[in-house]
């Protein structure tokens, strides 16, 4: 399989981890690229750099003034004296706050969600490559086009939290929906299959109002789990997308066999919706092991998982999302590509 891959992810490289009122060892670092980089080296998979596609693509997804804040806000907040070197809220507008701030304390909290995406001096650069990587596995695939095309993204730093506006959860851009917007430059409709152990809330509140992308999600029940407030079975999007979203909320330590019986809900909307790409968001955080504890997927789970999805039969683009036991991330990446091809 062709892997796509950019060494500029290394450029964003957190050392701030804020989780329920305490400080963390930062999980979303390089270390996680590498990693299965060098598990995919070891299984033989073509290396492909990333292109440059400007930043139309980004503005396609993203408000403009939310990526003036990415790309600057590191360089202002430093100008502004601030002591920490990463640029992190301390307020974010509640439910009635509705106006936009004119200071740079404000404006950090305006365009963030939480305290788990630190911007650092160039976090900016490697958030624009891990968008590329996204961009260049989706024309990998939309130059083939045939039902088993396939392409991996190694995208680092993550995107699926990423809202039009607003950074979170380890995430910047929104890789993921920056390739589909993309791809609908050459088909009419995509379909989004969210694997993450965490609900993509910030993809779902991207395309909540349209229908030339079907969102689909499985993860971790979030009644006690980030994101918390997304990502409950309800939500089924509105207006023209009413219908056109769909979440599936697991419960906590679900193993693999019950897992795939989830996967056949959403592989049944997946057929009826017969997208002409679809595009995967590839969470390996699902592991048994991961960190984060959401869910109880094995090394073998994953093959099995990409097995399963593969019987769709339709152009895809995997995109990677979390995982964060870097000691399995190599091997559970292998399994999940050679499940899929098998």
């Amino acid at each position: 399989m062709k892997i796509v891959y950019s060494p500029d992810h290394a450029k964003h490289h957190p050392k701030t981890y804020i989780k329920a009122g305490s400080f963390h060892e930062p999980q979303e670092v390089p270390g996680r690229a590498e990693a299965l980089s060098k598990g995919l080296n070891e299984a033989g998979h073509e290396f492909i750099d990333a292109k440059d596609y400007g930043p139309a693509p980004r503005a396609a997804i993203h408000t403009p003034g939310y990526l003036h804040f990415l790309e600057t806000i590191a360089d202002r907040w430093r100008a502004a004296g601030m002591d920490n070197e990463e640029v992190l809220p301390n307020i974010h507008p509640g439910r009635h706050m509705p106006s936009y701030p004119t200071g740079i304390i404000g404006e950090v909290g305006y365009y963030t969600t939480d305290l788990s995406a630190p911007i650092g001096p160039e976090t900016w650069e490697g958030a624009v490559a891990s968008s590329n990587v996204a961009l260049t596995a989706t024309d990998i695939v939309l130059d083939d086009m045939s039902d088993n095309a396939v392409a991996y993204g190694l995208c680092r730093p993550p995107g699926h939290h990423a809202y039009q506006d607003q950074a979170g959860g380890f995430c910047f851009l929104n890789n993921i929906a920056i390739a589909a917007q993309h791809a609908l430059s050459k088909v009419k409709r995509v379909a989004i299959l969210d694997v993450d152990v965490h609900h993509g809330n910030g993809t779902q509140g991207i395309f909540y109002n349209r229908k030339d992308v079907f969102t689909v999600s499985l993860h971790c029940d979030p009644i006690d789990y980030y994101p918390f407030f997304a990502g409950h079975a309800h939500e089924r999007g509105e207006g023209d997308g009413d219908g056109f979203n769909l979440n599936v909320p697991i419960p906590p330590n679900t193993g693999d066999d019950v897992y795939l019986e989830y996967l056949e809900t959403a592989k049944t909307a997946l057929r009826a919706f017969a997208p002409d790409v679809l595009f995967v968001a590839l969470g390996l955080d699902a592991f048994e092991g991961d960190p984060l504890d959401g869910l109880s997927i094995t090394t073998e789970g994953f093959g099995r998982m990409a097995a399963s999805i593969s019987e769709l039969n339709v152009p895809t683009v995997l995109i990677q999302e979390g995982g964060y036991n870097r000691d399995h991330l190599g091997a559970n990446i292998v399994s999940f590509l050679k499940g899929f091809e098998g």
